[in-house]
């Protein structure tokens, strides 16, 4: 047994420090990146916000709408249960997901036959360390070599550098932070995910590697936190459901029902009397349009760039200093607030 002591940091734990900016206005700031991808050699080009594949969240509709925004969608796995759905090529931006089991293997390539233009996977597990979900990793890249890999999830620099030797292209960061996830309470596991994303983010491009910020986000000012602090990507659940084109339950008295993917709720049937239940159920509230989430969460992470100086996206890690404090902001009327 040891004890780590260096200090571990959460999105809530800092503030960007402000810097002298020549920015006009935040219509000035560019969100979209350009990424080549290190295994795959595919190119990327879009506003780096992934919409979850959680139920509520990553639906084909969700797809649809987010891509007329530029940003992307990785589709729940249930989808994949339905071997003969077929995805418009029109939604751009379509991430697959797998988890790890033989079915799960034969239900995703069944997918990616009937849609040859999708060329992005998500290998998506709760416990990114064990050796079978590496082996599901190495198996994909030998396989399908033109596909662009995301795996995780994991929350060490030296995991990460595994998985993108192994042959991912983009590693999800992120344990036991997620709103609806119960992983820290069920097992004690867990990173502070600032710092998670920090070091895994220096790994992954030491390597030509990318990694996405997997869960935390509260606000459109965590959103920009885990881009200043060198991800990639940002995957979104709880701030995109409730809205229009997520919703899989009744609207009930202004709220809808959302649930962690390791919860019951999530597995149904197929929840095995060895397990736990590692996901809450919640109500959220109903939000309509994402359009007009989506315009919030851009909106804030401009004016974050205008802050600090940063003219595009891919500078901000660049213009970012972090203040550590006890205190993010004054919330004495936060329970009194009935709009903006």
């Amino acid at each position: 047994m040891r004890i780590e002591r260096d200090l571990k940091l959460d999105y809530c734990d800092v503030l960007f420090r402000p810097k002298r900016s020549t920015i006009g206005s935040r219509k000035d700031v560019n969100l979209v990146r350009d990424y080549t991808f290190r295994n795959s050699g595919q190119t990327y080009n879009g506003i780096p916000i992934i919409a979850s594949n959680m139920h509520g969240v990553g639906t084909l509709e969700m797809a649809q709408e987010l891509s007329q925004h530029g940003l992307s969608t990785a589709l729940c796995k249930d989808l994949n249960k339905e071997p003969y759905k077929t995805i418009s090529d029109k939604n751009q931006g379509v991430i697959l997901s797998t988890g790890v089991s033989e079915q799960d293997r034969k239900n995703l390539e069944e997918m990616l036959y009937k849609n040859p233009h999708v060329n992005m996977i998500c290998i998506d597990v709760a416990n990114g360390y064990s050796e079978r979900f590496l082996d599901t990793v190495t198996y994909f890249r030998e396989k399908w070599k033109h596909l662009t890999i995301v795996a995780g999830n994991v929350v060490t620099a030296d995991v990460t550098e595994e998985l993108i030797l192994r042959g991912a292209d983009i590693v999800k960061v992120g344990i036991g932070n997620g709103s609806v996830c119960t992983t820290r309470i069920k097992t004690g596991v867990g990173y502070p995910q600032l710092s998670a994303v920090i070091e895994c983010a220096d790994a992954a491009h030491g390597l030509g590697g990318h990694i996405i910020a997997d869960g935390g986000c509260t606000s459109p000012g965590d959103v920009a936190k885990a881009f200043g602090a060198g991800a990639d990507f940002v995957m979104l659940g709880g701030m995109l459901a409730g809205c229009d084109e997520g919703i899989t339950s009744a609207v009930v008295n202004g709220t809808v029902k959302f649930y962690g993917m390791s919860s019951k709720a999530a597995q149904g049937d197929s929840f095995e009397n060895y397990r736990s239940s590692e996901g809450r159920v919640v109500e959220v509230s109903y939000k309509g349009p994402v359009k007009n989430v989506v315009e919030d969460i851009l909106g804030g992470v401009r004016s974050t760039c205008t802050y600090v100086g940063a003219r595009s996206l891919k500078e901000l890690s660049k213009r970012t200093t972090f203040v550590q404090v006890n205190r993010q902001y004054n919330d004495v009327y936060e329970t009194n607030t009935v709009g903006e």
